[in-house]
């Protein structure tokens, strides 16, 4: 689990890097500032949720089933919530139902702050 959160938190900032460029130059052309303020949005959390995989590859050992659900709500978390913005920043462009995608941002914010919440349990049952 260490490594797969490591590799899922350095694609993710990688990800990020590569679409705030996109987001920064060519998309500005072709998205509204209201669409292109979303898509910022979707690249920060992404950026943001890289960071802590990457913290938390290092940091915690992975023997717990807590550690383990932390990262793996954190990683589900991220795609759907980031994901599902780039994609409507785009529905106009390439004709996605946004009914269906609408939902899944939701979602993946839910499934983000339950493993932040499980992270914050797990830091205050463990003794340091």
């Amino acid at each position: 689990m260490k490594q797969i959160t490591l590799i899922v938190g350095a694609a993710y900032g990688m990800a990020s890097i590569i679409l705030g460029a996109f987001g920064a130059h060519a998309f500005k052309k072709i998205l509204s500032v209201e669409k292109l303020m979303s898509f910022e949005v979707g690249v920060r959390y992404m950026m943001y949720h890289a960071l802590l995989l990457l913290i938390l590859g290092f940091y915690l050992n992975f023997k717990t089933s807590i550690e383990n659900y932390a990262a793996i709500l954190i990683m589900i978390g991220c795609f759907f919530f980031s994901v599902s913005i780039f994609i409507l920043a785009f529905s106009e462009k390439i004709s996605v139902p946004t009914s269906i995608l609408g939902p899944i941002t939701p979602i993946g914010g839910m499934l983000m702050i339950l493993g932040w919440g499980l992270l914050l349990f797990h830091f205050i049952k463990t003794k340091f």
